[in-house]
């Protein structure tokens, strides 16, 4: 049992969510004291019993400074879905005003360290992988912009009011609990699937379990201090590889067929259009075809010299574990 969370008081944004209730769990088994912050009418998945939920706005200063009681450490985890209903100033209000709101809180609060959660996508596509923290940002939708926006201020607060921050990148999430990959997994049982474009982009995963591993060794470790990380896992596949592997789990065969990028991009720009005039989340989106378009490998190099930090999970126990849980829960 690792002693430096027992008895210390963690708050953890946006924990309603898949990385936000995992990372609950695991500090609360670490014998941490846990606040679990959601917002009002949010999701609630299961907590462990000893993690105490509060609720309130985070673009609110006062709610930020009540969560802010006692509290050692921050981990900022919320984020606002990218959906048709969800404005750009949504976006920002988490993203950078309610980051304003809790670093300015937990400096007023005597916090001791704040972990900022931000994503590999504002990196973009990496043309010479594998991409590193320092590789240049180029965001591809408001989503990402306005994370690159929510870490620059991040780390300029910090600097201005002597806050010990860190930022955590993740690369792609996954795991028993999550539903984003239902539509490879599913698609490939069925026989249904097909690759848009060559298949031949990567994608750098990590598993649920590792990433609350990075979470938490940047919360402990001195070098962390003032540096942004990326956390991933063991590989970065092809997305050939990947619908290779997805399809050898679940004992069918590999997809074969392959379909041009650019008449799904515009089909996926029409659709935007259209179903937003209506209010109504679009069946395709550009930024489903980015996934198969751009290139998401990189080094974990910087985590595992800083933080110690080596992962645990392989794709292949990873996809496993995930398939296993869709079919319990009768997913696929």
């Amino acid at each position: 049992m690792n002693s430096f969370w027992k008895g210390r008081k963690a708050l953890v944004t946006g924990a309603g969510g898949f990385t936000g209730s995992n990372l609950c769990n695991a500090l609360a088994e670490q014998e941490a004291e846990v606040i679990a912050f959601l917002r009002q009418g949010g999701s609630k998945r299961k907590l462990h019993p000893k993690v105490k939920i509060i609720t309130g706005d985070l673009t609110n200063p006062q709610d930020c400074i009540r969560a802010m009681q006692g509290i050692d450490t921050v981990f900022n985890v919320a984020a606002v879905f990218r959906n048709v209903k969800g404005s750009e100033q949504q976006l920002r209000d988490i993203h950078v005003h309610a980051t304003e709101n809790l670093i300015r809180a937990a400096k007023k609060e005597g916090c001791r360290r704040f972990i900022h959660t931000s994503t590999m996508g504002v990196h973009g596509h990496v043309k010479n992988g594998p991409g590193n923290e320092e590789t240049e940002f180029s965001p591809g939708d408001a989503y990402q912009e306005t994370k690159v926006e929510g870490e620059i201020l991040a780390f300029k607060l910090a600097k201005e009011l002597n806050i010990e921050l860190s930022v955590i990148r993740p690369c792609g999430i996954y795991g028993p609990g999550d539903t984003r990959f239902l539509k490879l997994v599913k698609p490939i049982k069925k026989r249904q699937f097909f690759m848009i474009g060559s298949g031949n982009t990567h994608y750098h995963f990590v598993y649920i379990k590792d990433l609350v591993k990075g979470y938490l060794l940047a919360a402990e470790k001195p070098g962390a201090v003032g540096e942004a990380f990326l956390i991933g896992g063991k590989d970065a596949p092809t997305l050939n590889e990947l619908a290779i592997k997805i399809a050898e789990i679940q004992n069918v065969p590999a997809p074969k067929f392959k379909i041009p990028v650019w008449p799904i991009y515009y089909a996926g720009w029409a659709c935007e259009i259209v179903f937003g005039l209506v209010n109504i989340e679009p069946i395709l989106h550009r930024r489903r075809v980015a996934f198969f378009t751009k290139n998401r490998d990189f080094s974990i190099a910087k985590a595992q010299k800083l933080l110690a930090y080596e992962p645990e999970v392989g794709l292949e126990e990873g996809l496993t574990s995930l398939i296993n849980w869709y079919e319990s829960e009768g997913l696929i």
